[in-house]
């Protein structure tokens, strides 16, 4: 398990290198510059020239790219060009916003798909099982910035139970932050809940065929009994890779949510980030984000490793 996990460590470390290096250079070779965006197209040529030589432009890509990985392991990210603020802290702040939301939109996914996935499975063939997937089928459909807005409509302009957007900060009303949450977390929720069930549903119909299932039955167990007890689990490892993949989707698109919603979270800092052209702000959000995309990816191979104890002897061999 000690060389699976540091193995699984090793890659992890390798991606976000590759990962940094290509967001630091594919940033800089987008056309414009920074100091002529901030400073405004009448800026005299001598201005634009100090502020680049203040913001550390005039400095080969190289060095800047060193220099900006040694500073986010120190924790400096930089300071932001157009906000005039450490990006660390910027990015601090609105992960309030946008981790919350991520949790609570996986959570409703997971609440809401696994048990219509094995109630599909359980059911195949059966009305149930063709009502699960296609609402599953039309959710997967359905773009979550338009369903959202959809849930604006009947909750927040018709109803009046929840906000239509904005969002109040947590030291000041827990309850009310909370209730900002609900509809961009369900408009997330959606089309992950939906793949979940598909996906849930297809690894249990797989699992139940096999000759364990078979053999559970012939000691007297009924087939919810031998479901719960030996199928779910083995059903879990193609679950547990949607799982992965649907968290990492999540957080990077909480930018879209965002903006719908008016949520000053990471995603709607990096939005305004790209359109101000403050490269250093974008270039700390994205690797935030990547780190996360892959330490999400971590955590489900270690996952594998616990659920499949074989994925551990084929490392170790």
């Amino acid at each position: 398990m000690i060389v699976f996990v540091l193995r699984r460590f090793a890659g992890f470390a390798a991606t976000l290198l590759v990962a940094s290096l290509v967001i630091f250079y594919l940033l800089d070779l987008l056309p414009g510059d920074p100091a002529q965006f901030i400073l405004g197209i009448n800026a005299t040529p001598e201005s634009v020239a100090r502020l680049r030589e203040q913001m550390g432009l005039n400095v080969p890509a190289p060095e800047r790219f060193l220099s900006w990985i040694w500073g986010m392991v120190q924790g400096d990210f930089g300071m932001s060009y157009t906000q005039r603020a450490p990006v660390s802290q910027l990015i601090w702040d609105r992960l309030g916003v946008t981790i919350p939301l991520s949790l609570s939109a996986m959570g409703l996914s997971m609440l809401v798909g696994l048990p219509m996935g094995i109630l599909a499975a359980r059911k195949r063939g059966k009305a149930p099982d063709t009502a699960i997937m296609v609402l599953a089928q039309t959710g997967i459909a359905v773009p979550s910035f338009w369903f959202g807005m959809l849930l604006v409509l009947l909750f927040a302009v018709h109803l009046r139970w929840l906000p239509p957007g904005g969002f109040t900060p947590w030291h000041e009303n827990a309850g009310a932050a909370f209730r900002s949450l609900i509809l961009p977390s369900l408009a997330l929720a959606l089309p992950q809940a939906s793949i979940l069930a598909r996906v849930m549903r297809t690894a249990l119909v797989d699992v139940t065929e096999q000759d364990f299932i078979r053999t559970a039955r012939a000691k007297g167990l009924t087939m919810g009994e031998a479901v719960w007890r030996h199928g779910v689990r083995n059903a879990l490892l193609p679950v547990l890779t949607i799982l992965g993949l649907q968290f990492a989707f999540l957080i990077a698109g909480t930018i879209i949510v965002e903006n719908v919603f008016y949520l000053p979270g990471l995603g709607k800092l990096l939005y305004t980030a790209i359109l101000e052209r403050d490269l250093i702000l974008v270039r700390g959000g994205t690797i935030i984000l990547i780190i996360a995309v892959t330490l999400t990816m971590l955590l489900t191979d270690l996952a594998y490793g616990l659920v499949d104890p074989r994925l551990r002897e084929g490392s170790s061999a």
